[in-house]
């Protein structure tokens, strides 16, 4: 696919893309604004015409035009091809060796499900029954229902069947598209249709409310060739400019939480498919922020769901808070109906996701007694060693030690008993052992500088030890980084500046290094040759 992506790089300028999302501005050669992520009080986001590259300081994060819109859109390289490719006008299919059959296949199920949608949406202008239900029992207004592309699709089991075959869309394809049901008649019938939209702003399937009386109450689009359940956010599409801008994510449980939402002004509201997060959403999500609030019930699924996402955040060194005061209301949109503003409140008063399942496993157990004792601590640190920051978890071990009346040095000393035993165990549900810690955007920082003045300054005397990238745009990054850093200063000594630097690099790995084996120390049996050969490690590195 490289010549493809040539070809939309040449009828695609970065200043055009970026600019989109980042007010920029001449300096020099190059364009300067302020990062899209809001991590920036002075504009350190920089963009070279020349290079067609761009670099965020603040964030440390950079690249080509693809790159871009895959981080701000926190969409795959698949999506951010197919969305450029689409704005450029260039015809993917010329360039896959995949099968032409499958394409045409999914273009096809696409129009049906945008004719689909528009069908619904007139068939809900058409009846004032339903009208009166989406207004006024639902209380969206017509700004959500057009901006979420609302309609209602009739009683009939053949309607959209009709107009569909009529523009000569083929029983299989309509399959294709989660339209027919297993009779050959329409999937949904008498219910308010919400389409599912994703990233690049394509119908891929719906959620579909009933509006009388029938089960169930919501059906949703099965897996097609254009929808899977796993991978998909709903809301993300209108949600992601906020999500961006403002630095947070809300997620719900229910579709029509998040249509409320947005109502009520909080735009940045998201829901998987239930509770079920997945590994894809979560990653997803991360990539447009680190600040994700959980707004789950407090019932058993949503316990369990909670569980869930702190497993997977963990690996990626997120941080879960819970919205938990609907004062009074099950959920959002009850609460959203009751007051707006009670919702908006809610949201910035969450708790710690960790304190808030301690405190869920507390009210079903009484502490009082030795097996709820046992219990709770089991619970308490298989919790705990998802958290991998030390301060933070030895503070919740010292807070659950306490709840236990116990010390915290026996309750260390049975969650390393504990970890061993759920890493043996291979039907372990709830346990993961820990990723090696990602390496902090301050070293990486520093790894990217150094790079920068062994290419471009010269430096030899200082040794570098990272290989030059192989990768072009790697390097004309590098380039950008390395003139910003000096295009104000009048005779840089490179040599210097280089060894100045790789001293910190030095001593800041250090640090990461003797945190990392700490962390892995803490699951490791004391009697084991490993545990010795770690702790030497960590010795050595102190003494250095």
């Amino acid at each position: 696919m490289n010549d493809a992506k040539e070809e939309i790089k040449s009828r695609l300028s970065i200043e055009d893309v970026v600019g989109r999302y980042v007010e920029l501005k001449r300096a020099g050669r190059n364009l300067k604004g302020h990062s899209p992520w809001g991590v920036d009080k002075t504009p350190s986001f920089m963009v070279s015409p020349e290079k067609g590259i761009w670099h965020d300081f603040s964030a440390n994060k950079g690249g080509d035009i693809f790159t871009f819109v895959m981080e701000v859109e926190g969409i795959s390289f698949k999506d951010a091809m197919e969305k450029l490719a689409a704005e450029a006008g260039v015809d993917l299919t010329k360039y896959r060796g995949g099968d032409p059959n499958i394409t045409r296949r999914k273009l096809r199920a696409k129009e049906a499900l945008e004719l689909a949608t528009r069908y619904y949406q007139a068939c809900l202008a058409r009846n004032r029954n339903v009208c009166e239900y989406v207004f006024y029992k639902r209380n969206l207004n017509r700004g959500t229902v057009r901006e979420f592309k609302i309609g209602y699709s009739p009683a009939s089991g053949k309607a959209l069947y009709d107009v569909l075959t009529k523009r000569d869309f083929k029983d299989q394809e309509l399959r294709d598209a989660g339209l027919l049901n297993q009779y050959g008649k329409d999937m949904f019938r008498d219910r308010m249709m919400i389409p599912f939209i994703d990233t690049t702003g394509n119908i891929i399937g719906f959620t579909a409310r009933i509006v009388g009386k029938g089960e169930p109450k919501y059906l949703n689009t099965q897996d097609t060739i254009l929808f899977n359940k796993s991978r998909f956010i709903f809301g993300l599409h209108n949600a992601k400019e906020s999500i961006r801008k403002n630095g947070f994510v809300v997620i719900v449980e229910g579709n029509m939480d998040v249509i409320s939402s947005h109502q009520a002004g909080v735009k940045e509201a998201v829901a998987t498919s239930g509770t079920a997060m997945t590994e894809q959403q979560i990653k997803a999500l991360s990539n447009l922020t680190s600040d994700i609030r959980l707004a789950y019930d407090g019932d058993e699924a949503g316990v369990k769901a909670t569980e869930r996402a702190i497993m997977l955040a963990g690996d990626l060194g997120i941080d879960l808070t819970v919205i938990s005061d609907y004062h009074g209301a099950k959920d959002p949109d009850e609460l959203i109906q009751k007051d707006p503003k009670l919702w908006q409140q809610a949201v910035e008063e969450r708790v710690p996701a960790v304190d808030w399942l301690l405190q869920k496993y507390e009210e079903n157990l009484n502490l009082r007694l030795a097996p709820d004792k046992k219990k709770y601590s089991d619970v308490a640190l298989k919790l705990l060693g998802y958290i991998k920051d030390e301060v933070e978890r030895a503070t919740y071990e010292e807070k659950v030690a306490k709840k236990l009346g116990i010390e915290v040095e026996i309750l260390r000393k049975k969650g390393t008993r504990l970890t061993k035993k759920l890493e043996e165990s291979a039907n372990s549900k709830f346990y993961k052992k820990p990723k090696t810690t990602i390496i902090p955007d301050h070293i990486k920082k520093m790894e990217n500088s150094l790079l920068a003045l062994k290419i471009f300054g010269g430096v030899t005397k200082t040794k570098i030890p990272f290989d030059v990238p192989e990768e072009e745009t790697k390097i004309d990054e590098l380039e950008l980084i390395f003139s910003s850093d000096h295009e104000n200063i009048k005779d840089p000594d490179y040599e210097k500046e280089a060894a100045e630097l790789m001293g910190r690099y030095n001593a800041e790995y250090k640090k990461e290094r003797i945190k990392e084996l700490n962390e892995k120390l803490s699951t490791v049996d004391e009697e084991s040759t490993e545990y010795d050969k770690i702790l030497r490690e960590i010795t050595d590195l102190q003494k250095s």
